[in-house]
C-alpha cells in the first residue's frame, strides 16, 4: 500500500505541477495585448508605445495598398479575435464598413479631430495596381503626413493602450512622451526646410499628400501615376500643360517608379524622389 501511495502522492504533485505552470503561462500570455492595425503608422505607433508589452499585427501583404485591400475570412477572423483594433478613420480601410468587427476593441485614432480632415473637392475614379478601379472620394485619409496630427494619433493608442492594460499605463505614457519628441521633431525639422523653399513647386505622382501639403504650405500639385506603370501618352501632355504654370523640378512619388518613367522625366529636368506614405 505504501508504494502505491507514493506513486499517487507523485501524480498529485506532477498535476499540480502541470497546472501550476499552466497557470503561469496563462498570465504569461495574457499579459500581452493583440493589437491589429489597418496600416502601417498605426503599427508603429502601438509598437512604440506598447513595446513589449504588445503583439502588434499588420497583416495586409506589402504589395497592396492597405487603404484598399480587401482581407479574406480567415484574416478578419483573427482582426475579430484581437484584443485591440486600431483604425485610421476618414474611410481609411473601406472593408471595415463592410463587415462586422466588435464595436468595444475598435478605436478610431482621428475621431476626436474630424474637423481637421480635408475634403476632397471632386472625385477621381481610376485603376491602382492589384486592388483594381477605385476612387479618391470624401475626406483624404492620409492624415499622419501632418506630424501633429499623428501625435494625435498615437495619443488615441496610449489611452486606448492603458484602459485595456492600466497596471502599464505609466509605461505606456513614458513612450507615448518619447514619441511625441520624436514626431515634433521632424515637424520641425521639416517646417525648416520649407521656410526657405516655400514657394519652390513640387509635383505628385498621386493625390495623397494632402495633410503634408497643407501642414508644410508646400507649393505642391498631384497627378494621377502609377510608380509601377508606364507613363501614357495623354498623361505626358496633361503634366506638360502643368509645367507651363508650375515650374516643378522634384516629381514625389508613393512608391518606386519605373526606370523608364524616372529616365523621362530626367529628360525634362525633373528628379524623382519616393515618399512611401
Amino acid at each position: 500500500m505504501e508504494r502505491v501511495w507514493r506513486f499517487s502522492s507523485i501524480c498529485i504533485v506532477a498535476i499540480i505541477a502541470m497546472t501550476w505552470f499552466q497557470c503561469i503561462s496563462f498570465a504569461a500570455a495574457s499579459s500581452t495585448l493583440t493589437v491589429y492595425t489597418v496600416n502601417y503608422p498605426l503599427a508603429y505607433f502601438a509598437e512604440r508605445i506598447g513595446s513589449d508589452h504588445v503583439n502588434v499585427v499588420f497583416p495586409a501583404p506589402a504589395d497592396v495598398d492597405p487603404a484598399y485591400w480587401m482581407p479574406d475570412r480567415e484574416v478578419i477572423s483573427r482582426y475579430q479575435k484581437a484584443d485591440l483594433i486600431l483604425l485610421n478613420g476618414a474611410h481609411y480601410a473601406k472593408w471595415v464598413e463592410k463587415v462586422t468587427l466588435p464595436r468595444a476593441k475598435m478605436v478610431d485614432t482621428s475621431r476626436k479631430f474630424k474637423d481637421r480632415y480635408i475634403q476632397m473637392e471632386a472625385e477621381v475614379t481610376h485603376s491602382h495596381g492589384a486592388e483594381g478601379e477605385h476612387a479618391h472620394e470624401d475626406a483624404a485619409f492620409t492624415i499622419w503626413l501632418d506630424f501633429e496630427l499623428a501625435v494625435k494619433q498615437a495619443k488615441a493608442v496610449e489611452k486606448a493602450l492603458s484602459r485595456k492594460m492600466p497596471a502599464q499605463s505609466a509605461v505606456f505614457k513614458k513612450n507615448f512622451a518619447a514619441l511625441e519628441k520624436d514626431l515634433l521633431s521632424l515637424d520641425q525639422g521639416i517646417k525648416k526646410i520649407v521656410v526657405s523653399n516655400r514657394d519652390k513647386p513640387f509635383l505628385a505622382s498621386h493625390p495623397v499628400y494632402d495633410y503634408l501639403q497643407r501642414r508644410y504650405s508646400l507649393n505642391l500639385q498631384s497627378v494621377h501615376w502609377e510608380p509601377d506603370e508606364d507613363i501614357s501618352f495623354t498623361q505626358w501632355n496633361e503634366l506638360k500643360k502643368i509645367l507651363q504654370n508650375h515650374p516643378a523640378k522634384w516629381m514625389i512619388w508613393e512608391g518606386s517608379p519605373m526606370k523608364n518613367s524616372v529616365e523621362k522625366l530626367q529628360e525634362s529636368g525633373i528628379n524623382s524622389l519616393v515618399f512611401d506614405p
